[in-house]
């Protein structure tokens, strides 16, 4: 059982709180310390991003932090030497998040075997196609062990939803609104389709993001699905001036 499965399996009653954050920021070196905050202030989960110049499912925010992370002097090679050590202190999965053009540049299989090397659970690509998933891609991610967590939207037929189940291991990502993260949609519009998720039985335990900011909207995008995911509301609060673990503690403190 891989550490998300597990996860999972223990949280059966209770809903399941995913982090986002962005590796270098806002600092390089803040990014195992933004993880340990994370862990300790009640996340369950981290999804952690590799910041890209061009992150299309990315809102304003993120793709802020992601800048001044690139600027900063992250890169592939340099978070998997931040990550070494990352197992002696965090115990909560851990999930990478990004895009295909700077994993290819470093090396498919390569990138896989090191995630897995430092402890990563999974992987989030959002432009990895299912068809080069299926005929290329999937065997080298199973090969190291990975998750590979697929996305659906409001407007993905049923049809491809069960697809994409079939495909995806750990969870599955339900995108709030077909919009970029941060949206400030109302989410309990969403209620009939995060009900239409639920009522389909599918076999992966479903998370929602896109739009999740506080305590009421987590329990919204909770009511018919296992957890959330927050991470624009997050990076603000990581932006705002304060140091990581008051910004981490007076954050979480209003969702859990």
């Amino acid at each position: 059982m891989t550490r998300i499965e597990k996860l999972f399996s223990e949280k059966k009653q209770q809903k399941v709180l995913n982090v986002y954050c962005t590796a270098g920021f806002p600092k390089l070196d803040s990014t195992l310390e933004v993880m340990k905050s994370l862990q300790a202030n009640g996340a369950d989960l981290i999804e952690l991003g590799m910041p890209y110049s061009d992150p299309l499912a990315d809102g304003e925010v993120i793709q802020q932090s992601g800048a001044v992370a690139l600027q900063n002097g992250m890169t592939i090679a340099i978070l998997f030497e931040q990550l070494k050590e990352m197992r002696s202190i965090i115990n909560i999965p851990v999930i990478l998040m990004g895009y295909m053009n700077p994993v290819l540049q470093y090396g498919f299989e390569n990138f896989c075997a090191k995630a897995a090397e430092v402890g990563v659970d999974g992987l989030i690509l959002p432009d990895l196609p299912m068809y080069e998933y299926e005929s290329e891609y999937g065997q080298i991610i199973k090969k190291y062990g990975l998750n590979l967590i697929f996305l659906v939207t409001p407007e993905t037929k049923e049809e491809r939803i069960r697809r994409i189940d079939d495909l995806s291991t750990g969870f599955l990502y339900a995108v709030s609104s077909s919009s970029t993260t941060g949206s400030n949609k109302d989410i309990s519009e969403q209620e009939p389709y995060f009900k239409k998720l639920h009522d389909m039985n599918l076999k992966n335990p479903i998370l929602v993001g896109f739009g999740i900011k506080d305590k009421q909207t987590f329990e919204a995008a909770c009511k018919y699905t296992n957890g959330a995911i927050i991470g624009t509301a997050y990076i603000k609060a990581l932006g705002n001036g304060k140091d990581v673990q008051m910004a981490t503690k007076e954050f979480l403190e209003k969702i859990v």
